[in-house]
């Protein structure tokens, strides 16, 4: 490739194929972590009979989202030192495979501990992957502006991955009784139990999370590590990544802590609002009503107890529907909002009115779309879902253009890991958990569980977004050239 294109997107096959594995990991580790929302409701009315809006339940939700959170932000840490002592490649390879295999097995739960354990396997390799794949890119396209184009439309395809989730989890929905019943694997038969539902559609939803093996699979062989960090590595003049280095000095302490605060509030809107919504999507009054003409469609003919099974099936059934789409439309504009992202970061200079310029908008939307638009129209929260996710989603492609700028070559895994990961992953996943818990409060305002939910999110959306908002104004610029090692 010519490297006096300007940032041209002229490839070698080698390239091609290093952008087509970042593309299906980056896709499908958002894939593995937008399942849960759609798929937390029917998997713990099945394995715990918990009724939506009971304590149980909510605790539930709350452990779901938030202990896979710790895991993944501990052992992504440890990833991502890994990723600099051992090679992206490598790690990358493996952290793709270990969330391929963990969704899978997932769907075979037969107690909601042993989903716990398989939701933690998914959630360490999706923490790993971003880190590992980030710099992986960064390295192997050292032309700037190409560099940026390159994360920034490679990160695009994560939203393809969340549109992707809805439409894998609308076709269980819809075809869950013509696809092969699910049996316990006889190698999971140490977790002990049988498989209640094996039609169940959020089953089919996690099983398909071991698509992205199979291409990684074929391709691995051909996958080159990143040439500088070989380089080094064989000269023995890599230096040795140690955590403590990222506050060592003045300006790596202070782009780690900025760095991190604003992953985690900007991970806070997404797991402590976006991702309530398709609990929040029953409570709907329109929602209700086609729910209940499903159900008496689906009771025809049947009387007794087949008939109330029939009808409450049909119901559920049509709210997993619907709230799906709803994620279509919120992934959607995801989307767009990270092509928005991948457009603008070769022409906004300064990184700080860059991310402003999806936080300031996202302080007036969020609140909107969950205090009003989802708790009386079905219409206006697909038209605000769509706009929450584009601000939102969109600054998560921020982070991955810019924390590989602001370290040096041997603490790059490393120095990304901690924002992205504790920042993130840890910190900024546990809002789930501060949403769910503050929603069941009596104070909280709503005469219902999703109205009280859906205010709650609009609360904690809204102060996420305002925190970050704030503390973008001491966000370092990164040097116009890459740090030395």
């Amino acid at each position: 490739m010519n490297a006096s294109s300007a940032g041209g997107l002229r490839f070698t096959t080698t390239q091609w194929l290093v952008c087509t594995i970042a593309v299906i990991g980056f896709a499908f580790d958002i894939y593995e972590l937008l399942m849960l929302p759609l798929i937390a409701r029917p998997a713990l009315m099945e394995l715990i009979g918990a009724v939506p809006g009971s304590p149980e339940f909510a605790m539930w939700v709350g452990r779901l989202f938030f202990i896979p959170a710790i895991c993944g932000g501990i052992f992504g840490l440890l990833g991502g030192w890994l990723t600099d002592r051992m090679g992206r490649r490598r790690v990358l390879t493996f952290s793709i495979l270990l969330y391929a295999v963990g969704a899978f097995c997932a769907g075979f739960s037969t107690t909601v501990w042993m989903l716990l354990f398989f939701r933690c396997l998914v959630f360490v390799g999706v923490c790993v992957e971003f880190v590992a794949a980030v710099a992986w890119l960064a390295e192997l396209f050292p032309d700037p502006v190409q560099r940026e184009k390159v994360l920034g439309y490679t990160q695009a395809f994560s939203s393809i991955g969340g549109l992707l989730v809805a439409v894998a989890n609308g076709l269980a929905i819809s075809y869950a009784g013509s696809f092969p019943a699910l049996a316990l694997p006889e190698f999971l038969n140490i977790f002990g139990g049988t498989i209640a539902d094996g039609h169940a559609p959020w089953r089919y939803t996690l099983v398909s999370g071991l698509i992205p093996a199979i291409p990684l699979i074929i391709i691995r062989p051909f996958l080159p590590e990143s040439p500088i960090w070989a380089k080094k590595k064989a000269e023995g003049t890599l230096k040795r990544a140690r955590i403590a280095d990222l506050f060592i000095s003045p300006q790596l302490r202070k782009v780690t802590i900025i760095s991190t605060i604003m992953f985690a509030l900007a991970f806070g809107a997404a797991f402590g609002a976006i991702q309530h919504i398709q609990r929040i999507v029953p409570g709907l009054p329109e929602v209700q009503e086609q729910a209940r003409i499903a159900g008496e469609k689906a009771a025809e003919g049947k009387v007794g107890p087949a008939a109330a099974k029939a009808n409450t099936i049909a119901q559920r059934l049509k709210e997993q529907e619907i709230a799906a789409s709803v994620t279509k439309v919120q992934e959607v504009g995801g989307l767009v909002g990270r092509f928005l992202l991948a457009i603008l970061i070769v022409r906004v200079a300064s990184r700080q009115k860059l991310i402003r310029l999806f936080q300031g908008p996202g302080l007036i939307v969020i609140p909107l779309v969950f205090a009003v638009a989802a708790t009386s129209s079905l219409s206006w929260t697909y038209i605000g879902m769509f706009f929450a996710g584009m601000l939102t989603v969109g600054q998560f492609s921020f982070w991955g253009n810019y924390l590989p700028r602001v370290y040096p070559l041997h603490l790059r895994g490393t120095g990304e890991s901690f924002a992205a990961n504790i920042g993130g992953r840890l910190l900024g996943t546990s809002f789930a958990w501060i949403t769910t818990t503050l929603a069941v409060q009596s104070w909280m305002p709503g005469d219902s569980p999703t109205l009280k939910l859906a205010y709650t999110a609009a609360i904690v959306g809204f102060l996420v977004y305002l925190g970050g908002f704030i503390v973008s104004f001491w966000l370092p610029e990164p040097p116009s050239e890459d740090l030395d090692d």
